[in-house]
């Protein structure tokens, strides 16, 4: 996979390494030049370096960003992060978008427009090489035999539906072997039933078989 990270300090650097070492491509967008040319030292694969502004879609154009699998913004700011995050998804349609959230109480910020977000670094590197290994959103707990797996896909803003208006549950036909369970929002959840609204940053756990994951991430990505 080729990944963007914004951000080169200790999150993005440790980031980059665990990505590279797996075998990912990897770009930096870092605006400290010192920083920067470390990394460009530091670093071991396939990896790009970018000195300037990740909230500047011109830099993220130089990092690659029409071809990348994902978007992390990992910097030590929230508000650049989201920024940063809103740009790659908006502007440059990343089908993956993952943001580190440094105060919980941004968390809300991040979910309402339908930014994955995290706090932990390891959680980052964790849900990327999900993506790589089976595909998905974000893995909640493998059951039985592997063959099923709980999984939580959050709702982004929507492209054939107003964010505004929502979409009930039941106009979303999910294929055979898939089924939602359950619907998340910021301090409450309920069990899922067709009449349930859900609008950006709502977070749907469905039941499926690793076989129809990618075609229910593809579903939930072009509401």
């Amino acid at each position: 996979m080729y990944i963007v990270i914004a951000g080169g300090g200790k999150v993005g650097s440790y980031l980059a390494n665990v990505l590279l070492e797996s075998g990912n491509e990897v770009a930096v967008i870092e605006q400290n030049k010192q920083l920067a040319d470390g990394l460009s030292v530091a670093l071991e694969g396939r990896y790009l370096i970018i000195c300037g502004d990740c909230c500047d879609s011109r830099f993220q154009e130089d990092a690659g960003i029409r071809n990348a699998d994902i978007f992390v913004g990992a910097t030590g700011q929230d508000d650049t992060n989201l920024v940063a995050c809103e740009i790659a998804q908006r502007v440059f349609h990343v089908d993956r978008v993952i943001g580190r959230v440094n105060s919980p109480k941004n968390l809300r910020i991040f979910r309402k427009v339908g930014i994955e977000c995290v706090s932990s670094t390891t959680l980052i590197a964790n849900l990327i090489e999900e993506e790589a290994l089976l595909g998905n959103v974000s893995v909640v707990t493998s059951l039985s035999h592997g063959n099923v797996t709980l999984t939580e896909f959050t709702v982004g803003h929507m492209r054939r539906h107003s964010d505004e208006e929502g979409i009930a549950l039941g106009d979303i036909e999910l294929p055979e072997g898939a089924l939602a369970v359950a619907v998340a929002y910021e301090d409450d959840a309920e069990v899922a039933s067709d009449d349930l609204m859900l609008y950006p940053g709502d977070q749907v756990i469905v039941v499926a078989d690793n076989s129809v994951l990618d075609e229910v991430r593809a579903i939930f990505r072009s509401l």
